[in-house]
């Protein structure tokens, strides 16, 4: 076992399934030659050869087109779209394909493939190199979204995807990419999707995030009790557990970087209103980034949610 950061963890993953498994396939734009945008792909290519790393033309509609294509005849291919907001030209595969093959073939055939994608806040880019869209592409039945927050996570959550036979977007948050370590185990494991990780126990406020916002939620905990959850999996998400905390704490305070409206930390409220309103001691608070376009690069930090807005987010459901 060793620190490793998320790029290396990653790294590991694919590297440990491409061996395991002859089917995995890695390909985007970049990702043989160079490693991908930001060398997470780094080495593949000298492990694997040309025809299991693809380096891919210009085309994030072709990209993931390909990988569906690969994915209904048996291939289990891992696509990267360098960031969040190029994956927009892809979506019409997406949700129109790769979300639907089971149904539309009744069972004949699934679609194990998988799209990761740095998101969010932290690298001071151009525009469409910031997005935090989570929501939108859990809005789709069928495809699964999962969003890791740490080194050990990312790998157990990576395998556990590029095994599952329908269609995961994998939300890699370049914030944390190396900003964050954590012991690592050399050998192959799994994290269950769909099962929400309880990162810090507490007896007072529910507090649910995800990738970057899981951390900066914790940094502004201090003086307060919060049970802090990582959803890790935003499309299933654990219900249970989210419940069960409010049922404890009766209180719930919902963080995420993404606007407001339509944010994911909707979909938590509504749940918490409908299965544990009885309990609720204060209103559902959420602290988002404004309704608007990710900024350039000398206002990121300031559409980023603080921990100042975390902090009276929590002063403000203890004081109700």
């Amino acid at each position: 076992m060793g620190k490793l950061n998320i790029v290396q963890a990653i790294n590991q993953a694919l590297s440990q399934e491409m061996e395991r498994d002859p089917e995995v396939i890695v390909m985007g734009e970049d990702v043989a030659r160079d490693g991908g945008v930001f060398r997470v792909t780094q080495g593949l290519l000298d492990m694997f050869g040309p025809e299991r790393v693809i380096d891919t033309p210009l085309s994030e509609l072709g990209i993931i087109g390909t990988a569906i294509g690969l994915a209904a005849y048996g291939f289990k291919p891992v696509a990267e779209i360098q960031f969040m907001g190029f994956s927009y030209a892809g979506i019409e595969q997406l949700f129109s394909h790769a979300s639907r093959i089971r149904s539309r073939s009744r069972g004949r055939f699934s679609c194990p493939m998988v799209v990761r994608t740095p998101y969010g806040i932290g690298i001071k880019p151009p525009e469409l190199h910031s997005e935090s869209s989570e929501a939108l592409f859990a809005h789709m039945p069928g495809l699964k979204v999962v969003i890791p927050s740490n080194p050990y996570n990312a790998k157990g959550l990576l395998v556990s995807a590029i095994r599952d036979p329908d269609p995961v977007l994998f939300m890699e948050a370049s914030r944390l990419y190396r900003s964050v370590k954590s012991d690592v185990p050399e050998e192959l494991y799994s994290i269950p999707l769909g099962k929400a990780n309880i990162y810090q126990e507490g007896a007072e406020i529910t507090v649910v995030a995800w990738g970057t916002m899981l951390h900066r939620a914790a940094e502004a905990s201090e003086d307060f009790d919060c049970e802090i959850i990582d959803l890790q999996t935003i499309r299933p998400f654990d219900e249970e557990t989210v419940v069960n905390s409010v049922k404890k704490t009766g209180r719930l305070v919902v963080v995420h970087e993404a606007p407001r409206i339509c944010g994911f930390g909707a979909e938590v409220a509504a749940l918490v209103a409908e299965e544990a309103f009885g309990y609720l001691k204060a209103p559902v608070v959420r602290v988002t980034a404004p309704d608007a376009v990710v900024p350039m690069a000398r206002l990121e930090d300031h559409y980023m949610p603080s921990q100042d807005m975390i902090k009276k987010a929590y002063q403000k459901v203890m004081q109700y």
